[in-house]
């Protein structure tokens, strides 16, 4: 299976084109499959598996992935299951196994996707945590000073909430691709797709404040400060967490940003496939759940505005 997960890897680095931080996750799914397969090869009374083991376990005789059966991805994930995994996590698993074996059914080494016929666990319905206008504020202005860290830190969150992109999106923009003239930034989304978005007065003047003390041989739009290379979207995490403290919204990070735009613009009157557009989802399902928000605040205006409900 070891030229198998290599030969996908080719795939997805040349064919598809993920981001470094996508093909990682997948290596690290399949890799943990594969582990798990060894382990019921070497010791089938075995039921434990740890993480440190899987770079053993992958020196293991193990079938080949014309042997990997349906049982056998419904036990590995039933076995993640009993260890605590999320149920959103197996998910993705799943979805990485399906992908990972339909490229082979699609060069005809394979005559059936085993993961296909998997059903994936059922997804408790979370609505996305946002963030109120004012605390969205209240983390844009954090950055104090105009020192080379505050003023790029300054840039990062103005550029999040004013485009709404993800981390991976940020952590990949270019200087080049900032248009201060026409007001719009490129974006490469999942799978390297571009689009165009708007992006606000306030971001821009932040990114121009910056790029004035931005090393001049930097790599990438955003830098860390130790050498001019470009700031890793684990970099642009842990930036955007530590302003998210002085709200006291523990859990908050980069994407509570792109939520908290996208429901502002939705509670300002924004129509919704314009959203999908901005937020660059691919389906208008995955957009709708912000509908959930909207309504709650359509009740909250209409509770206090209607003459026929009591006001609070």
């Amino acid at each position: 299976m070891d030229d198998a997960i290599q030969e996908y890897q080719h795939y997805l680095e040349v064919a598809r084109q993920v981001s470094p931080h996508t093909l990682r996750n997948y290596l690290s799914d399949l890799r943990a499959f594969r582990a798990d397969l060894a382990d019921r090869v070497s010791s089938p009374t075995k039921k434990k598996t740890s993480d440190a083991q899987i770079e053993e376990k992958a020196d293991l005789p193990c079938c080949g992935i014309d042997q990997v059966t349906v049982l056998a991805i419904r036990g590995f994930l039933a076995r993640l299951h009993k260890k605590g995994c999320a149920k959103a996590t197996l998910a993705r698993k799943l979805v990485v196994l399906r992908s990972f074996f339909d490229y082979f059914v699609q060069k005809g080494d394979l005559s059936f996707n085993p993961a296909g016929q998997v059903t994936s666990p059922k997804q408790d319905k979370l609505l996305p945590e946002f963030l109120s206008i004012d605390q969205a504020l209240s983390v844009l202005v954090s950055p104090q000073g105009d020192s080379p860290a505050g003023l790029r830190d300054r840039a990062i969150l103005e550029t999040f909430y004013s485009t709404g992109i993800r981390v991976s999106e940020l952590s990949g923009l270019e200087p080049g691709d900032v248009h201060f003239d026409s007001g719009v930034v490129r974006v490469f989304g999942k799978g390297r797709k571009e689009r165009i978005v708007p992006i606000g007065k306030k971001a821009l003047t932040a990114i121009r404040a910056y790029m004035a003390v931005r090393p001049a041989s930097g790599i990438g739009l955003f830098c860390n400060l130790r050498g001019g290379g470009a700031l890793t979207s684990r970099s642009v995490f842990r930036i955007v967490k530590k302003y998210m403290r002085g709200i006291d919204r523990p859990g908050a990070g980069p994407h509570t940003l792109r939520h908290s735009f996208a429901t502002h613009l939705l509670e300002g009157g924004a129509d919704l496939r314009a959203v999908q557009e901005l937020l660059g989802h691919a389906s208008l399902s995955t957009t709708q759940r912000y509908t959930h928000l909207q309504i709650d605040h359509l009740m909250q205006v209409y509770d206090k505005t209607h003459p026929r409900e009591p006001t609070s």
